[in-house]
């Protein structure tokens, strides 16, 4: 069976049985591949009779008139002022009234009062928990509601994902893992015809690349920058074709879409909710305030500004807002009566016909229309609300949070392939019953519009922290029973999640133990590892029993002050360690020598370089910082400084006049940043694992400037925090690299971690942009790598999570780290960005990486695209005390072979007690990389050690849908495309 990748950037979805060795249960695989072919096991059923849901249940609306398609709904926030918990149960009114429940119940009994009435409904982790506490009775109920299009689900994900900081995986996780439910819950009628963003502040290309993957005919959305929409507006260019790759062959990532005309909200004055003001429909003749002529001249007013800046003679009204309809019987009494009333004008010469619909419902009326659509190939950041309200600061909030949900996201992936490879004992074996399913739907729910992107209350923060520290807790578990199964082991495994600290009890403490590496990639990876220890000299020995060189060297006087007395370690135990592709290795470590440290040599100057075979890194003596970085393979050097500045942040003055930075928006008062120092203090460390050089700016900002012997990434291990406020000044603090790079305006970042765009300095492909901030409206998201090229270097920072950062000077790239605000930004979140916590009192401490490569533009891919992927999917360390019984298995793979460098492993996931999920990718763009860009053959049968396969069918991205049934409309494309020149 050969599965050939054909497209780059690609990943499709294949169904494969495989049977494990005879003492496992038999397994069938289903093998999804990004954007270029997936397989799998039947995941939906298309029924005997096909019910009238979906596109066949649509009101018929009028030609020759306006119709207007009002579609009741609600938006309710996976956690945002409270908890996920508190808005599904109605807990902590005083923070908002909001119960999720409520709402549930009351829309389902008024849909079945009047069979017209429509309702679609979004996030299926609260629908999934509702559904759960429901009768049999009330259950088929739904189930008929659902048959008969009359509650229509949209997007479906376990949430409505942030499109600015979420990494694609995690994206398709959570949207699989709810699309499956409505799947297994309600058959084809479950499923999504619409992906539904109306929330999320911008747009992210690959976003909509995945939604075309995963079958979806339509994408609407509510916020777009304010110049951007004013232009459309004029240009009635408000629904477009986007065109979300420029490696697939279109139509494969073209996705139709539309921005809606209030947000997300109802028309002025067209409000009937509990929460609302606007008054109700009064109707009878005999009272003094009947006001049916008003409201009716009112809508047709409202109507008819709409149909001016849309298309075709449909336009779309959303009739509901955030955590609207806990009564829905306002709602629906009076969207009733509107319909009724303007309806009745029709006698009298009017135009419009108001009808209950669903946004798929709207999208089938455009593609009847048959018209040709302007097509969009970049995307849509940053957002603006106005000329001063540039939400680019939600790319770096919360940067704790935000690797710790990176981090979290690796743990996952790790958990679900040892729960296929260790069989049915993962979940039930020696340490108890493990699973992968509490962390799945803790990082589902993370990749909420208000988790990852840190605009969230702080309660809510912690709320989302202690679900993932819970999940892990779970697979845990599975991990041990499936490692003990594999290695014949049963000893305890200890894992140490603060090794970023140097803090590992039993490191610190044990004269003998092992390392047990496990690497989720699918290929084999190099991994140094630093473990907390009080010994000067310890014995090492790999899996087959080789001494491995490894140097033994302080503890840095940073990582001592931010433990806070969690640990006691002086030294940590340098060594790089090897894992086989899906597999690990194991180490053996024996203390030698006991001691004080050798202390590493201060020197009042900075060395004049550091050097591997691959890197040469030179400093200045006088101020300590960078000064170049060479790459010796190519011979290649560029000019090259880092430091530290911070903006400060507009706290307005004393003026409600003046935007403040705050959760959402970047706004600094000046747009020049203050240096934090001109020179560091220094010392080094040089040995053969490592080379250091150990920098210290001020009392709250330090870093490592790190050459490990093999590598060919030079890593800036930074630790920022706590960040003063005593001088009442909110501070946004930023690495900066300049370089002597010819970058001409122009530098490039990722798309959630996949594709890149190029972003030009105070432009925009889409329109002419009037720059008001000169800084905070040249921030984009970069979710795992940026970079700034000329013709002969490119300079690329992998980044370890999603950071906010530009381009404001050639040569230069600029990426914010941290960010501490004393004022809120008046969007809602109520609170001013200012974290602390028990450890950290006066302010939290980040500590993250930057790693850099320098290489010609034509060859720079194939350093970054692995680089970025060891970053995401690192390797899994867990330790046992003691002696391994000799009996042990030291070394594992699950693969047969190394998959080629262009494939990559994206899931590997139990789907059933038979079944597993397999997603692979093509990991490089088109044209990106001479070598690496091509299509590639990858043989199925001969891809697991330990599974064998019985059949495969191939599926969409989501794993929902039969790839051959996949059927999407087709929409026409004007002719030109405005974009970039690469």
């Amino acid at each position: 069976m050969i599965g050939k990748i054909h497209k780059q950037m690609s990943h499709d979805s294949w169904l494969f049985s495989k049977m494990a060795t005879p003492e496992y249960t038999p397994f069938v695989f289903l093998l999804l591949l990004f954007q270029s072919g997936v397989w799998g096991v039947p995941v939906c059923q298309t029924p005997q009779e096909s019910p009238t849901c979906g596109y066949k249940s649509c009101h018929a609306t009028k030609p020759g008139m306006l119709n207007v398609h009002l579609v009741p709904h609600t938006h309710d926030d996976v956690g945002w002022l409270k908890t996920v918990d508190q808005y599904f149960y109605g807990d902590r009114n005083d923070i908002q009234h909001a119960g999720v429940q409520y709402i549930l119940d009351s829309v389902v009994d008024q849909l079945l009062k009047n069979p017209d009435r429509r309702f679609i409904y979004v996030e299926t982790a609260f629908f999934y928990r509702w559904w759960k506490q429901q009768t049999d009775d009330m259950q088929n109920t739904v189930k008929q509601l659902v048959n008969e299009g009359r509650l229509e689900f949209v997007n479906g994900g376990w949430c409505m994902s942030d499109e600015a900081t979420t990494h694609y995986s995690a994206v398709i996780d959570q949207m699989t893992m709810g699309l499956r439910f409505l799947n297994d819950t309600f058959g084809h009628c479950g499923r999504p015809r619409v992906a539904w963003h109306i929330d999320p502040f911008g747009h992210a290309r690959e976003h909509a690349s995945m939604f075309a993957q995963m079958g979806y005919d339509g994408f609407f959305f509510g916020r777009l920058d304010y110049q951007d929409r004013n232009r459309r507006m004029v240009a009635r260019e408000q629904e477009m074709l986007w065109r979300a790759s420029e490696s697939l062959t279109p139509p494969m990532a073209d996705l139709f879409t539309g921005i809606l005309p209030n947000g997300y909200n109802p028309p002025e004055g067209f409000c009937w909710d509990q929460s609302c003001d606007d008054p109700p429909i009064r109707d009878d003749p005999d009272l003094e305030d009947y006001n049916v002529d008003d409201v009716v001249t009112r809508f047709l007013h409202i109507a008819h500004g709409q149909a001016l800046v849309y298309k075709t003679n449909h336009i779309i009204m959303t009739m509901g807002s955030d955590f609207q309809y806990e009564n829905a019987n306002l709602w629906y009494k009076n969207l009733d009566k509107l319909i009724r009333y303007v309806n009745q004008m029709q006698s009298n010469g009017s135009e419009v016909n108001v009808l209950y619909s669903t946004p798929s419902c709207y999208l089938q009326e455009l593609h009847r229309v048959n018209l040709t659509w302007p097509l969009k190939g970049d995307d849509f950041f940053p957002y603006a609300d106005s000329a001063h309200d540039f939400w680019t600061g939600y790319f770096t909030s919360r940067p704790a949070l935000k690797r710790y949900e990176r981090i979290s996201n690796s743990y996952l992936q790790t958990c679900k392939q040892l729960e296929v490879l260790g069989g049915p004992i993962s979940r039930k074996g020696p340490f108890g019953a493990g699973d992968s399913e509490t962390l799945k739907k803790a990082m589902a729910v993370a990749q909420h519009h208000d988790a990852v992107s840190g605009t969230e209350k702080q309660h809510v923060a912690n709320d989302y922290a202690r679900k993932l520290a819970n999940g892990w807790a779970h697979c845990q578990v599975l991990v041990s029973n499936t490692l003990s199964s594999l290695s014949g082991s049963s000893a305890p495994r200890v894992y140490c999640e603060h090794l970023n600290i140097s803090v590992c009890p039993l490191t610190e403490t044990s004269k003998k133990f092992s390392v047990n590496v496990y690497n989720p990639l699918a290929r084999p990876v190099s991994w140094p590892v630093r473990l907390p220890v009080n010994g000067t000299a310890y014995s090492i020995s790999d899996a087959k029993g080789k001494a491995v060189d490894s140097q033994v060297v302080p503890v840095s006087q940073a990582t001592a002050a931010v433990r806070r007395g969690r640990g006691y370690a002086v030294n940590e135990l340098l060594f790089q360690v090897q894992a086989p592709p899906l597999g690990y290795s194991t180490y053996s470590v024996s203390l030698l020598q006991n001691g004080p440290p050798s202390p590493p040599s201060p020197l009042p100057r900075a060395p004049t370089a550091v050097q591997n075979k691959f890197l040469r890194v030179t400093f200045d003596r006088e101020t300590g910082l960078l000064s170049s970085l060479s790459n010796l393979e190519t011979q290649q050097t560029v000019k090259l400084s880092q430091n530290f500045y911070w903006y400060n942040a507009s706290d307005g003055n004393n003026s409600e006049s003046i935007q403040m930075s705050g959760a959402y928006i970047f706004r600094p008062n000046t747009s020049t940043p203050f240096i934090i120092s001109k020179t560091a203090k220094i010392e080094t460390l040089q040995n053969s694992v490592v080379q250091e050089v150990r920098q210290w700016f001020s009392p709250w900002v330090s870093q490592v400037v790190r050459l490990y012997t093999d590598s060919r990434a030079l890593e800036l291990e930074w630790t920022v925090g706590p960040v003063p406020i005593g001088d009442d000044l909110g501070k946004e603090v930023i690495s900066r690299l300049d370089s002597s790079i010819n970058s001409s305006g122009v530098f490039y970042t990722d798309s959630n971690g996949r594709e890149v765009l190029q972003r030009r300095k105070d432009y925009r492909p889409t329109w002419n942009l009037r720059q008001s901030e000169p800084i905070a409206g040249n921030y984009y998201p970069i979710n795992s790598r940026a970079y700034i090229k000329d013709d002969k270097d490119q300079l690329t920072v992998v980044t370890d999570r999603s950071q906010g950062g530009g381009s404001i000077q050639d040569g230069s790239l600029e990426i914010m780290l941290h960010r501490r605000l004393l004022y809120d930004d008046v969007r809602g979140v109520g609170e001013p960005l200012n974290e602390t916590s028990d450890i950290y009192p006066e302010g939290l401490v980040v500590r993250g990486r930057h790693l850099l490569s320098l290489s010609p533009p034509a060859m720079a891919a194939d350093t970054h695209r692995p680089l970025a992927q060891e970053v995401v999917l690192q390797p899994l360390i867990t330790f046992t005390d003691g002696e391994l019984h000799p009996s042990t298995r030291l070394e594992f793979s699950g693969l047969q072979a190394v998959l080629p460098p262009a494939v990559h492993l994206l899931t590997v996931s139990q789907w059933d007690q038979d079944t597993v999920l397999l997603r692979l990718e093509h990991q490089y763009q088109a044209s990106e990389s001479k070598e690496h860009s091509q299509p590639v053959t990858v043989n199925l049968q001969k891809l697991f050690s330990t599974l064998d396969m019985l059949g495969v069918s191939e599926m969409n991205l989501s794993a929902n849908q039969w790839k051959d049934e996949m059927t999407r409309l087709d929409w026409k494309a004007e002719s030109g495309l405005m974009r970039y020149h690469h």
